[in-house]
């Protein structure tokens, strides 16, 4: 069972700032944005929305892992895109990601169908296909002060490499 997000330095809270009717802000260990809808489901369009930022995890995840696991092969990956799109046939209907990855550098056959065999190991990909456990609790008042980022991710990346 994870720790209480109130107790947990790598929690990211998320606050609606007021301005508009969807704006919040996303604080995360290290960094600070926006998330909201478009304009055209109500909202500024000042940031990505919870769709967009599923696929960016996805995204983020898939070329961290792939370029782990190239720069430990000592593999010519000059670079990794990835682009991704979601898309769900209505509120009941299951999730689609669709992943797009663009290597670029002298990779053979073989490492760049390592590399697409890894990507389908990283965690967040491996979260999402297998699905989670969510547990709500109502909380008193919002908790602040969030420390740095902790080990988690790149631990679950490393454990992806591995095999």
């Amino acid at each position: 069972m994870p720790k209480s997000p109130q107790d947990d330095p790598d929690a990211v809270t998320i606050a609606e700032t007021g301005v508009g009717h969807f704006q919040v802000e996303v604080t995360a260990p290290g960094a600070t944005f926006l998330a909201d809808e478009p304009e055209r489901a109500g909202g500024l369009g000042s940031g990505p929305n919870p769709y967009d930022l599923l696929a960016a995890a996805l995204g983020a995840c898939t070329t961290m892992t792939m370029r782990l696991y190239a720069e430990r092969k000592g593999w010519p990956l000059e670079r990794a895109t990835v682009r991704v799109v979601h898309a769900r046939d209505g509120l009941k209907g299951r999730d689609r990601f669709a992943r797009e990855i663009v290597l670029k550098g002298p990779l053979t056959d073989t490492q760049t169908r390592r590399l697409i065999e890894i990507a389908e190991k990283c965690p967040v990909h491996r979260t999402l296909e297998t699905g989670s456990d969510i547990i709500t609790v109502l909380a008193a008042q919002p908790t602040s002060d969030l420390a740095l980022a902790g080990e988690a991710h790149l631990r679950d990346m490393l454990e992806a490499c591995a095999e």
